[in-house]
């Protein structure tokens, strides 16, 4: 775990999460405190920040359920990198909106068009930052955090990232995990409110494919 920690003081630390790894509540042995501030999807790699005391929890948690784009925008932003399956549509620089509900016996999301009873607001803006043979290479910007957002979101437009069966991908990957990594996370430091942490992280297992993304981004090389 050690060589997986991004960031850490007295109230909180930043892990490179493991595909596969859980996002939910842990103590440890010796009974110190972590309890994750936000979720990630089992399968998805990335930047997942942990609360070390009590009221660290509670002013991150407060800080996380207002929207990224609301009277203090910036304060809390959150980047994935998504690697998605090529169709028949070219796709450009766009944002997403749609309505969320969730099936709790599929542990599904769906994304509608309209509001309606029991579904929640969800915006992302993405970026094409390249493309391979197969694939597109897209940065994304979650405005809000709702379950499966991103993969229920590009599901709706066609858009299936590599890996997904639950989302309309193809085949899965042979290590397990799906191709959505938490590429950076920025949010106020719990001990100096006025500053903003800024954490970014490469995922943990650089196969060819996120090289070719990394390289498009302009982060290695």
């Amino acid at each position: 775990m050690k060589e997986r920690i991004l960031f850490q003081n007295e109230a909180c630390m930043v892990i490179n999460k493991l595909p596969g790894e859980s996002s939910e509540f842990s103590e440890t042995e010796d009974g110190n405190f972590f309890a994750p501030v936000h979720r990630l999807d089992m399968p998805v790699s990335g930047c997942l920040l942990l609360a070390k005391t009590q009221a660290a929890a509670a002013f991150l948690g407060e800080a996380f359920s207002r929207p990224a784009a609301g009277k203090e925008p910036g304060r809390i932003e959150k980047r994935y990198w998504a690697v998605v399956e090529k169709g028949a549509r070219r796709l450009f620089d766009g944002e997403l909106v749609h309505w969320l509900s969730f099936d709790s016996a599929k542990n599904k999301s769906f994304a509608h068009d309209k509001a309606g009873r029991g579904r929640k607001k969800a915006i992302l803006r993405y970026r094409l930052v390249g493309e391979g043979e197969h694939y597109f290479f897209l940065e994304i910007n979650l405005v809000t955090g709702r379950h499966h957002q991103i993969r229920a979101q590009l599901a709706a437009e066609g858009l299936h990232i590599k890996g997904d069966l639950k989302y309309g991908a193809r085949r899965s990957e042979k290590g397990g995990g799906i191709k959505l990594h938490a590429y950076s996370l920025a949010f106020p430091n719990p001990l100096d409110p006025d500053e903003i942490i800024r954490v970014e992280t490469l995922p943990p297992a650089m196969d060819s494919l996120w090289t070719a993304f990394a390289e498009a981004a302009g982060v290695v090389g």
